[in-house]
């Protein structure tokens, strides 16, 4: 079933997109995709998806989860607790948050115990193809020399984005493909579905923006 275009905003740990100005940003993001009918994924910071959850009625994902249960872990973030704050799905693995094989089955399985919808993020074609085989429901390719430059890995490397494309479908066709890294306009969302991918994440294309509302409805314009 082919999954309808999506944008994923990682609020990473930008002051612009913390405490209330999380709540601001996500009403961003309901509002933009109220407007345009696209659908918009708001990941703030773990202590944010509360207030952020009942502020907003589009999906909260978290930015991370880790393979522990409850229990005596301390520092850890279970999906557990992710989800009973609100969150409906994570993100696993960005690359600022990477982990071993292991660990990304581990999360999954956590994932997928507590009901989270999971984005695993990969950085080249051979990592993609280990994380399709796991079975999440989304992987999203994101070089992370193009994360935060403003060059669009659709347009800096589209190969890697084809092939990604191409490997998944072979693994597992049930698991869908965004596009990450370096996106901040239309245009480059335009070129990420025509390569093949069910959508993008993105950062700091939206949070550091001057006008964040009017990146999303630049964004959301070209699906």
């Amino acid at each position: 079933m082919k999954i309808k275009p999506l944008i994923v905003l990682n609020f990473k740990t930008y002051a612009e997109g913390m405490g209330k100005n999380a709540i601001r940003i996500a009403k961003y993001c309901e509002e933009v995709s109220a407007s345009s009918g696209v659908k918009i994924i708001a990941c703030p910071q773990i202590p944010d998806i509360g207030m952020v959850a009942e502020s907003v009625k589009i999906p909260v994902f978290s930015q991370h989860i880790d393979s522990a249960g409850a229990g005596s872990f301390t520092g850890h973030i279970t999906a557990e607790c992710v989800r009973s704050a609100g969150a409906t799905g994570t993100l696993i693995n960005h690359s600022e948050r990477r982990l071993l094989l292991s660990e990304i089955d581990s999360a999954l399985q956590s994932a997928k115990k507590a009901e989270l919808k999971t984005i695993v993020c990969t950085n080249n074609i051979a990592v993609t193809k280990a994380a399709a085989s796991l079975s999440p429901d989304f992987v999203a390719i994101e070089p992370p020399e193009l994360i935060g430059s403003g060059i669009p890995v659709s347009k800096a490397d589209p190969d890697i984005v084809r092939g990604s494309v191409e490997a998944v479908k072979r693994i597992d066709s049930g698991v869908s493909i965004l596009c990450g890294a370096g996106i901040s306009k239309g245009d480059d969302v335009a070129a990420a579905l025509e390569l093949g991918t069910s959508g993008v994440l993105l950062a700091s294309g939206v949070i550091k923006a001057k006008d964040p509302k009017a990146a999303l409805f630049d964004l959301a314009g070209k699906i």
